[in-house]
């Protein structure tokens, strides 16, 4: 099995990593999301591609707007949504991950939306339905771990997209914590599927992981050097969580050195966007004035994500085995 996601026509049977995904497929995804954009702002915000399906959101980790957006995006497909409290459910009793999918499969579920905290939970998923011969059973990356945010990189492309229009002359800078994040992992991925000529990553020394130049990305530790004529800023939390050990003095520190004023983003291209996955800490990664100032998509990005989500669950739902 050399790509769970794909099916033996190559169409897309589960979305678990952008890594490897063909350049025709994220394109797909990304006009796709183009044609529901427009529902949101419709009286009635359904369309039927859904109706009859049984969407699960299984959220192992805390989530406002994954979970959120996920569960709009079901709704505007028509689709049954159920959030399953993992608190008050038998994994909380010890059942095991897999268990837990059998029995939802055996409740007729179509689609498992998936956050875990370990990397490669939804790959597991993935390959169990398989194993088990449910090819009408499709799931979707949420979050695993530190390795993967499909959805929120998609998202990340089309956000560019929408306001740069051509991917192969931009530079886009990438600032913080990338060790721990997933969104820069799916991010990097994504830009490069796309053929953006240069990517930088920027961040102190103990927050950037090994192996970025093989993946084709610039790293800088200064702040100032890095944002130097980028037409793309995504900055990224510290991921506390996810931290072991003093890999930061402080946060006042940090933002000293690369938190994200109006200073330093005057030194990016005049029209150059800043974009944030969110949660922000202000005053910590970004600064209140960029963060709502004219040139962030912030908040736009929240938008897009709704249309981008009805693009991949619609996708998968048409795609059988």
């Amino acid at each position: 099995m050399l790509n769970p996601q794909l099916n033996k026509h190559g169409e897309l049977q589960h979305l678990l990593t952008i890594e490897g995904l063909p350049k025709s497929i994220v394109n797909h995804i990304l006009d796709t999301a183009s044609s529901f954009v427009g529902i949101s702002d419709r009286d009635v915000k359904k369309v039927p591609l859904m109706r009859g399906k049984s969407v699960f959101n299984l959220f192992f980790e805390n989530s406002t707007r994954t979970r959120t957006t996920f569960e709009i995006a079901a709704k505007r497909l028509s689709a049954d949504v159920i959030n399953l409290n993992i608190q008050a459910s038998s994994a909380s009793k010890g059942e095991s991950l897999l268990d837990t999918i059998d029995n939802l499969s055996a409740m007729h579920a179509d689609m498992f939306v998936v956050r875990h905290a370990q990397s490669g939970a939804p790959y597991l998923i993935a390959k169990h339905l398989i194993d088990t011969k449910q090819p009408h059973v499709h799931v979707v990356n949420a979050g695993d771990g530190r390795h993967a945010h499909p959805t929120q990189g998609l998202l990340d492309m089309y956000t560019i997209r929408h306001y740069k229009k051509d991917f192969t002359n931009l530079t886009v800078a990438i600032v913080g914590d990338i060790l721990h994040s997933r969104v820069a992992r799916s991010d990097i991925h994504a830009l490069t599927t796309l053929g953006v000529p240069e990517v930088r990553a920027i961040g102190p020394h103990t927050l950037l992981p090994g192996g970025l130049d093989q993946m084709g990305v610039r790293t800088f530790t200064n702040m100032e050097e890095g944002l130097k004529g980028v037409d793309v800023i995504i900055m990224l939390r510290l991921q506390n969580e996810r931290m072991s050990g003093a890999l930061l003095p402080s946060a006042q520190e940090y933002f000293k050195s690369y938190g994200l004023t109006p200073e330093r983003l005057a030194l990016a291209k005049p029209d150059a966007i800043v974009m944030h996955p969110g949660p922000m800490n202000r005053g910590v990664e970004i600064d209140s004035a960029v963060a709502d100032g004219p040139q962030a998509v912030i908040l736009p990005q929240v938008t897009f994500g709704i249309a981008v989500r009805m693009a991949v669950m619609s996708i998968l739902a048409g795609n059988q085995g």
